[in-house]
C-alpha cells in the first residue's frame, strides 16, 4: 500500500499544476501550536520544499526545517490548512517554502538578539537566506513563486513600544522587503499579508501602529494585499496559545482564510 502511495504522490507531481508559496516572518508564521490538532492534506495535493535535501516531501505538521536559520513549527502551524483550502478551491498542488524565525524583525533597529532581522542590515539578516531557498524551490519544480504569505510584525512593534522605532520607518521598511523580494523572484509577485495581533498585557499602540503600516503599504503598493485582518479578535474567543502565539485553531482558521482570499485575488 505504501508503494502504491509513494506511486501516486509522485505522478500527481508529474501532472498536477503546482502553486509555490513562500512563507515568511516569524513566530505565528513559524506556528508555535499544536501539530495533533492541525489539519491533514490528500496525498498529492500539497508538499513543503526542504532546501538542504533539494526535496519535496508531503506538508505536514511540524512544516519547516532548521536551515538557512529559519525554524520548523513548535508544533502546529497555518500552512497545511492552507494547502488544504488552496487545493479544494482552485485543484492546484500547493508547494510550501517556509522561511520564518521566531523573534525575527522587520526593521533592524527592532533586531533583539539573535533573533534575525528582514532587513539587509543588522546582526542575522534573513531575507537573503529566503531568496536563496525560494530560488531553489522555483528550479527544482520549474515554477515560479505564486504569493509571498507574510505574518511578522510583533517584534517591531514592540519596538515602536519601545520608542527604538517609529511606525514610519517600519513601513518603509517593509515596502523595502517587498521590493528586494520582487526584484529576487518576479516584479509582479503578489505578497499577502496576515495582520499583526495584540501582545496581551503590553500596549495596544504599537501593534496597532504596524496594523495600520501594513495597510498603507497594502493601499501604496500593487499586488500587496491584507488577507486576514481578525487576529486582535483572537483572546476573545480563546484562540491564543499564550500572551502573544496563536493557537491551533486560530492557525486553522487563518490558513483556510488566506487560501480563500489569494483563490478570489487570482481569478481578478
Amino acid at each position: 500500500m505504501r508503494w502504491f502511495i509513494c506511486l501516486m504522490i509522485l505522478f500527481s507531481q508529474r501532472t498536477m499544476a503546482q502553486q509555490l508559496f513562500l512563507a515568511a516572518g516569524q513566530s505565528n508564521a513559524v506556528g508555535m501550536a499544536d501539530s495533533a490538532m492541525s489539519v491533514p492534506c490528500a496525498p498529492g495535493t500539497a508538499f513543503e520544499y526542504r532546501w538542504a535535501s533539494d526535496s519535496l516531501v508531503y506538508l505536514a505538521d511540524p512544516v519547516g526545517e532548521r536551515e538557512l536559520h529559519f525554524e520548523s513549527a513548535h508544533t502546529g502551524s497555518a500552512w497545511p490548512a492552507f494547502a488544504k483550502a488552496y487545493h479544494s478551491l482552485t485543484g492546484k498542488q500547493v508547494v510550501i517554502v517556509p522561511a520564518a524565525r521566531g523573534g525575527s524583525s522587520c526593521h533592524y533597529k527592532a533586531e533583539l538578539n539573535n533573533y534575525g532581522t528582514w532587513d539587509r542590515k543588522g546582526r542575522l539578516p534573513l531575507i537573503d537566506s529566503a531568496i536563496i531557498k525560494a530560488r531553489a524551490a522555483v528550479k527544482k519544480t520549474g515554477q515560479p513563486i505564486a504569493g509571498i504569505l507574510w505574518s511578522q510584525g510583533e517584534r517591531d512593534a514592540n519596538a515602536i513600544n519601545a520608542k527604538q522605532l517609529t511606525a514610519g520607518e517600519y513601513e518603509e521598511q517593509l515596502m523595502a522587503v517587498v521590493k528586494q523580494f520582487r526584484e529576487a523572484l518576479g516584479r509582479q509577485v503578489p505578497f499577502y499579508i496576515i495582520q499583526t495581533g495584540h501582545y496581551l498585557n503590553h500596549p495596544a499602540a504599537g501593534f496597532d501602529a504596524v496594523r495600520e503600516a501594513q495597510e498603507n503599504a497594502a493601499r501604496k503598493m500593487k499586488h500587496v494585499f491584507i488577507v486576514y485582518t481578525g487576529t486582535t479578535g483572537f483572546a476573545g474567543k480563546g484562540w491564543m496559545k499564550d500572551e502573544i502565539h496563536y493557537n491551533q485553531t486560530a492557525l486553522n482558521h487563518i490558513g483556510a482564510t488566506v487560501a480563500e482570499q489569494v483563490a478570489q485575488k487570482e481569478k481578478r
